[in-house]
Formats: C-alpha cells, structure tokens, sequence
C-alpha cells in the first residue's frame, strides 16, 4: 500500500534488483563473519600445538573447545535480542571489536584455564553478531535473494575458518601458538574501523520500530538514488504486522510461536541442533581425527581448510535450489553426506588411496548441509523479532556445539576405533536434520498467504 504521503519499503525492495548498496551490504558482512570465523575456529588448529606445550590431557581439550562455543550459545541471545532493540549496526560493530581484543589477549593464555576463560568470552561476542548480521542482510533484500543472503554471509564465515589453517601453519611452526592470535586479532580490529565509517542500518528495522521519518529516507535513497523521499511522510513494511514489537524479551519469544510459527520455530531448532552437533563435532577435532588416522598435523589442517572452504561454496549452489524450490533440497546435502560418513567410519578407506577424497567429500556435505540449515533460521520472522528469531535458533544449536567437543573428547579421540566411532555418530546426527527438514517443509507452506498488517511511520508517531 502506498499513497502520495506514504512509502512502502516492503514493495520498494521486492521489485528493486539487485543493487550496488545491496552488494555493499552483502559485502561487508561477509567481511564480518569471515574475520569472527577466522578468530573463532584458530583453536581447533592451534589446539595440537597447544596441547603438547601445555601437556593438555583429552578432557582439558574437550572443556577448552567448548568453551568457546558455550559462549556463542549465551551470547547469541543476548545478541540478538539487543539488536532486535537498539539495532542491528551497534551489535555489530560492538561484538566485533570484543572479538578482535579477546583473540588478541588469548595469545597471552598460558595455562588451561586462562585459556578456557579467553575463549568463552570471545565466543559471547561471536554469537552475538552472527544473528545480527544474517538479520540486516535479510531486510535489505529482495525476498528471493534472502535465504541465499545469509549462505553467502555465512561463506565469509567459512572461508574465514578455512583461512584459520594456513595462517596457523604459517605462524605456529617457527613463532608459536600465541602469534597466530596476536596477528588475527589485530587485523580484526582494523576491520571494526573500517564498519564504523562503512556499515549501515536496517531500514525495515527501523521503520517496523516507529523511527523518525527522516532517518529512514536516506538510506531509501542509497538503493535508488533516483527517488526523491520529500515527499513521503510515512514509511510502511506492509508485508508484516506488529507481531513482537514490544521490548520485553517474554513477548518477543512468544511471539516466535504464533500459528504456524509453533511448528516451524521447534523444527528449526531441532534441525540446526542435529546440524550444527556433526558440523561442531568436525570443527573441534577434524584435525587431531585424521592426525589419529595417519596424516599430518600440517596436512589435516590443509585438507580441513579446503573442505571447510568448498562445503560454504556448495552451500551457495544448495540454496540456488533452495530458494526456488522450498526447504526440502537442503536434504540434497546430507544425503550425500550420510553414506560418506559411514564408509569413513565402517574403516574400509582410511588405509587406502580413497581416504582424502572420501574425507573432503564429507566434509564438503557437512558444510554445505548446514550453511543451508542456517539460511532457514530468520526468514520466517518478521523484523520485529527477526534477530530474536535467529538467536534463539543460534542458541538451541549451541547446546549442541558444547555437547560436541565434551562428547567428542570423552568418546571419540584416542584409538583408531574411537575415531571411526566419531564418523558414524556424525552419520546418525545428519539422519535428524534431514526428518527435521521433511516435517519443516510440510508446516512452511501454511506460511503462504497468510496478510500481514501494514506497520506505519507518520511524522505524528515519531515527535
């Protein structure tokens, strides 16, 4: 709905193309989650060279790797729910400067439990953003671009991660653990200088949220330039309602499970969970696995680098399908995956010539199964609760990502047949996500057609 007074950004972004804005958009969040995936996956590189200078057992490995991710588990919600508040620009730029200095100040960590100390607090400023920046991404685009918009944000995270491995084997051989995050960390903190001067908001937060009139007709202006905002003095996002809008976190969550939201919400919990146990699993200790099985430290990290690397970029090819096709291709992924992880984990190729390319194989469905999985957790919120809608998401799998390298070190490291063992319960978690994206795919489809009440801007509201 749009009249001579008012601005329906909704419409505005549906019919624009894809912009030189939105490229910026989309560009430095990339830039943002590739630097927090590089920060944030340094352990499970560096943890062989830490181990054996601080004669870590199995179990200290286990507590010092999720650590981390108990972390992010917190602070995705915390997270999330300040940025469905204060906006999703502040939370950004704030989480990524705390992860740039606690990095750094990891290098300094020189016994165990410093170490635990300095890598759960980075993990709450990396949970914090990610919710954030898949929510700014999916307000700015255009509706068939929003699922694939926060794969290709998550490939800046992955290809961060990957780029972790060849920094650490650069570094760590000839100067020690503790450079690898001394240099990460400062390279971080020039990028948080770079958003302060460079990183817009979300203009459908600020308009589902009642904020100034003029606020927003600048940033209308910086899709098209062409149109002259003087004369709208109301800004709408007609395809939602104000579901959410209140401020107190109990409203925002329960408005996570009205109507078909009470199936979809669950579901999209319970498949990220299952997704992210194998993908935390393979993050923690996919190096010391095949370091287990007869490679290098050196090149297990090469090897988990470039999978890491090419499962984000399937995940792009994934969503592609996706997008235009409904939920039920992300199975495309893990389906693959599920019978790779069982002849890795049946013992019938880690002594042959098949074992890397079987391993990188997947490796790359893990990854791209769960990019897919992420995609999923914001676009069936309105802006209102949009982050609150992902955090949660992202908190639910956090349980998870703990679980995993406490089971993984208690279970799965050690013998040749504890390894083996990882792989087939790596197989069985794939098994889960795929049921959660069956049932999803069925309860997304009440979503269509269901109108929405327009959310409207006048200059009366915000005086």
């Amino acid at each position: 709905m749009q009249t001579e007074s008012t601005f329906d950004i909704a419409v505005f972004l549906q019919n624009l193309k894809f912009t030189p804005f939105h490229r910026r958009i989309l560009f430095l969040s990339c830039v943002v989650t590739f630097f927090d995936g590089m920060d944030f996956l340094l352990m499970a590189f560096t943890l062989p060279y830490i181990r054996d200078d601080m004669n870590l057992t199995r179990e200290v490995m286990g507590n010092v790797s999720a650590a981390a991710f108990l972390g992010q588990m917190i602070g995705s919600l915390l997270g999330s729910y300040i940025a469905d508040l204060i906006g999703r620009r502040p939370v950004i730029l704030i989480c990524t400067v705390l992860s740039a200095i606690l990095t750094f100040v990891t290098g300094f960590a020189h016994t165990p439990d410093l170490l635990i100390v300095a890598r759960f607090v980075g993990g709450l400023a990396v949970g914090g953003l990610l919710a954030p920046a898949w929510s700014l991404n999916i307000e700015a685009m255009p509706k068939s671009m929003r699922a694939t918009s926060v794969t290709i944000v998550m490939l800046g995270f992955s290809v961060g991660s990957s780029v972790a491995g060849p920094i650490t084997n650069f570094l760590a051989p000839g100067f020690g653990w503790p450079m690898v995050y001394f240099f990460c960390g400062a390279v971080t903190m020039l990028l948080a200088v770079l958003l302060y001067f460079t990183l817009p908001e979300s203009m459908r937060w600020m308009a589902a949220k009642g904020k100034p009139a003029a606020q927003i007709a600048p940033l209308v202006r910086r899709f098209d330039p062409a149109i002259d905002t003087s004369r709208y003095s109301a800004f709408i996002v007609s395809d939602e309602s104000r579901v959410g809008a209140k401020q107190d976190p109990l409203a925002k969550f329960i408005a996570l499970f009205r109507g078909p939201l009470s199936f979809i919400t669950p579901l999209i919990w319970a498949a990220y969970f299952c997704s992210s146990f194998v993908m935390f699993l393979k993050s923690a200790y996919s190096v010391l696995f095949l370091e287990t099985l007869g490679i290098s430290v050196v090149n297990a990290s090469w090897i988990n680098s470039a999978g890491g690397l090419l499962g984000a970029l399937g995940g792009v090819v994934l969503l592609m399908f996706t997008e235009k096709r409904g939920p039920l291709w992300i199975m495309v992924a893990p389906l693959i995956g599920i019978p790779t992880l069982l002849l890795i984990g049946s013992g019938l190729v880690d002594q042959t010539s098949a074992f890397v390319p079987v391993i990188l194989l997947g490796m790359i469905m893990i990854g791209a199964g769960h990019s897919a999985i992420i995609s999923m957790t914001s676009i069936y919120y309105p802006s209102t609760v949009r982050a609150t809608g992902g955090g949660c998401a992202s908190f639910m799998a956090k349980f998870a990502s703990v679980a995993a390298p406490l089971v993984g070190a208690r279970y799965f490291l050690g013998d040749r047949m504890a390894v083996l063992d990882g792989y087939l319960f790596s197989a069985a978690g794939l098994a889960g996500a795929i049921a959660c994206i069956v049932l999803l795919a069925h309860f997304a489809k009440r979503l269509s057609g269901n109108s929405a009440q327009p959310t409207t801007i006048t200059r009366e509201q915000t005086a």
